[in-house]
């Protein structure tokens, strides 16, 4: 059965995206993030926050999930009303812990950033028992969208 014309150009709002386990993902997915969230229209100061957190999230799955190898880590994306929420799962139970890192450390601010820059996050064991998601949420003012890149 062809579909109508008009259903093809209905765009989601609402998408996923598994990733190998690989730092090369984190980037990925923010090429990814980057070009949904211009589909969807969303400000390019809401999509760079939104990046960003995304990259920190990302990182951490493949960083500090102890998983046994070949697993994947689930990006969602989900447009609301008035906000935009993104979601990462992986396979590990360990759920994230904020800690604050001291001026010399190299690494451990990205919850910190996550906790300062959306309005809302959290985690949660995932539904069916394996692994975690930890998603955020960024309020979105759609029809606002700025050409600087």
């Amino acid at each position: 059965m062809a579909v109508p014309p008009t259903a093809r150009t209905v765009t989601p709002k609402d998408t996923e995206w598994l990733l190998p386990r690989t730092p090369r993902s984190v980037g990925h997915s923010r090429v990814l993030l980057r070009e949904q969230s211009r589909s969807w229209g969303i400000p390019d100061e809401t999509t760079w926050t939104a990046v960003l957190l995304l990259s920190e999230l990302m990182t951490n799955a493949c960083v500090h999930a102890r998983v046994p190898p070949g697993r994947v880590i689930g990006t969602r994306c989900v447009l609301l009303a008035d906000r935009l929420r993104v979601e990462v799962s992986d396979a590990s139970r360990d759920l994230p812990r904020l800690k604050l890192a001291s001026r010399d450390d190299e690494a451990g601010r990205g919850l910190v950033l996550v906790a300062s820059l959306a309005d809302a996050w959290d985690v949660h064991p995932r539904a069916y028992g394996i692994g975690k998601t930890v998603w955020f949420e960024l309020g979105v003012l759609l029809g606002k969208v700025s050409d600087a890149n």
